[in-house]
């Protein structure tokens, strides 16, 4: 799945507004521009100008730390914690891990919102795609899981 198309389905299912989705890219540390943002959206039939805008993983990493922010306010590192380092993993597990931390979705809501796009799955395997890379139990998350979990974060927030 591309990025153009996780940011096109995420501002969708969330009914983010341009100058929110400044301020979230803000937030997760990128500086962009209304315009900017609305040639990310909009989508291109020529591949050259395709392949520039369509944003790459570092960028959809920093709205999507921006997104936990928007939505839950910054928290404030507690002594002794690591500060968190640039993510290596998969982008659709970091895509499903925060927003679920954005949204405050509880297993169940991610079930639930999983089966409102007409696909089961086990909380066994909804827990190998939320865990850490490296872990034993860890799966890699498909585009299909990612797209329908846009899709039913779609049903689930807008109806």
């Amino acid at each position: 799945m591309e990025i153009k198309d996780m940011f096109i389905r995420l501002r969708y299912a969330l009914e983010i507004k341009n100058k929110e989705m400044v301020e979230i890219f803000e937030l997760g540390g990128v500086e962009i521009t209304v315009p900017e943002v609305i040639q990310l959206l909009t989508k291109s039939e020529d591949e050259e100008e395709m392949e520039q805008v369509n944003g790459s993983t570092s960028m959809l990493d920093s709205f999507l730390n921006g997104l936990v922010i928007y939505k839950r306010g910054k928290q404030e590192p507690k002594p002794g914690m690591p500060q968190p380092s640039k993510s290596k993993e998969h982008i659709n597990n970091l895509l499903l891990k925060r927003v679920k931390i954005a949204l405050s979705l509880t297993t169940e809501d991610m079930l639930d919102i999983f089966e409102k796009a007409g696909i089961t799955v086990t909380k066994g395997e909804l827990g190998a795609l939320l865990r850490k890379e490296g872990h034993k139990n860890y799966k890699e998350c498909g585009d299909k899981f990612a797209r329908n979990f846009l899709k039913g974060l779609a049903i689930h927030l807008r109806g």
